[in-house]
């Protein structure tokens, strides 16, 4: 599965590997794939220091990459506490209703959210890459489109491709104007946000619209024969997300949860508000079905929303309340039945690789003879 991007970056398989956890990132690049860490959930430097040491000791000098979320335009002198003032009492009385119709415990007294929304502010990500920046990264990554310009600039002085994820072809443009080296094209099947238009739609239309960009096909991609034809719609790699999800190296922090995706369907899935207050594909539960339900006060715009529901997510995971219990998932989910390794899903996708290129090898074949 290699490409001319796979080669540049000094991979095996074209097969980028999206998550949060280090040791599923390490164990991507030590496989032959690309591991990308998600860096959303470092609010401090010094613990995504201590991630990127562990990394760089665990994947046998081969190269990996860093995922951040920040938005290309800066909003001058608004703090955390100015954006958690203009959340409306009302919402915050409907958060507190929708536990407590659940049962779910509060926190004990002086224990922090462990989950917090403001990796998605810009402050923060400029933190992380201050940090990033010296360690061995080889991609940069930002899931809400192009970063800021000097920050591309910063990324390309350390010799460090830089990628964006899009959703339509407009945004591709968008990103191929602004400096970007890679796109990721992420169809409506991916799991957290993600636009309308489906992977099969989308890759083409990208791949045309940023030539000669190199573009990875993502959304809804578990299986060696969908790595397949995501390069047979022009992309020169896979990223994959969701899957890595249920492996025996994630550390999901709840046996519920991964119950819970294992057991999920390809229809389980909805993109809803909830989470961020950006459409976002995760597990449907009564959660979202609050969030969606029109009689309720409807979600706030990202960040607030964020900010809004941050302790009721660790509240909800922390005492693992299973109707409300959710994460980010693509549609993808419902091949994921079993735990496995990181390696088993490599062996997996290269299986299926083979097998359909085989395949069309033999109807090219035979067209060839007719």
């Amino acid at each position: 599965m290699e490409t001319e991007l796979s080669k540049k970056l000094g991979v095996e398989h074209a097969i980028f590997g999206f998550t949060p956890f280090p040791a599923v990132a390490a164990a991507i690049t030590r496989a032959g794939g690309f591991g990308v860490l998600g860096a959303v959930r470092y609010t401090a430097p010094d613990e995504l220091a201590r991630d990127l040491d562990w990394m760089t000791k665990h994947t046998g000098g081969k190269p990996y990459g860093l995922d951040v979320v920040m938005p290309a335009k800066k909003v001058e002198g608004v703090t955390e506490a100015d954006v958690e003032a203009m959340i409306p009492d009302g919402h915050r009385t409907y958060v507190e209703e929708t536990l407590a119709k659940h049962g779910v415990p509060e926190l004990a007294q002086g224990e922090a959210s462990g989950w917090r929304i403001t990796g998605w502010m810009e402050e923060v990500a400029r933190n992380q890459l201050d940090v990033a920046f010296d360690y061995p990264i080889k991609l940069l990554a930002n899931a809400l489109g192009s970063p800021p310009a000097d920050v591309i600039t910063r990324a390309h002085d350390h010799g460090v491709l830089v990628a964006a994820l899009a959703g339509s072809a407009r945004h591709a443009r968008h990103h191929a104007e602004a400096g970007i080296d890679v796109v990721v094209a992420q169809g409506y099947e991916a799991g957290g946000h993600t636009g309308e238009i489906a992977s099969m739609v989308l890759v083409p239309e990208v791949v045309d619209a940023v030539h000669p960009l190199p573009v990875l096909a993502a959304g809804g991609i578990g299986s060696g024969e969908q790595v397949a034809a995501g390069l047979a719609l022009g992309a020169q790699g896979a990223w994959l997300g969701s899957i890595w999800l249920t492996t025996e190296e994630a550390d999901l922090h709840s046996r519920a949860l991964t119950a819970k995706l294992l057991a999920a369907g390809s229809g389980d899935t909805v993109r809803s508000r909830a989470l961020t207050g950006k459409p976002a594909r995760q597990l449907r539960t009564e959660w979202t079905d609050a969030w969606d339900d029109p009689s309720g006060p409807g979600t706030l715009p990202m960040p607030l929303q964020g900010l809004l529901v941050a302790e009721a997510v660790s509240r909800i995971q922390k005492y693992e309340v299973a109707p409300l219990l959710g994460t980010p998932v693509g549609q993808i989910v419902g091949r994921m039945t079993s735990e496995r390794s990181v390696q088993a899903i490599f062996d997996d996708l290269t299986r299926g690789f083979e097998r359909a290129v085989e395949r069309l090898g033999r109807i090219a074949g035979r067209s060839d003879r007719s």
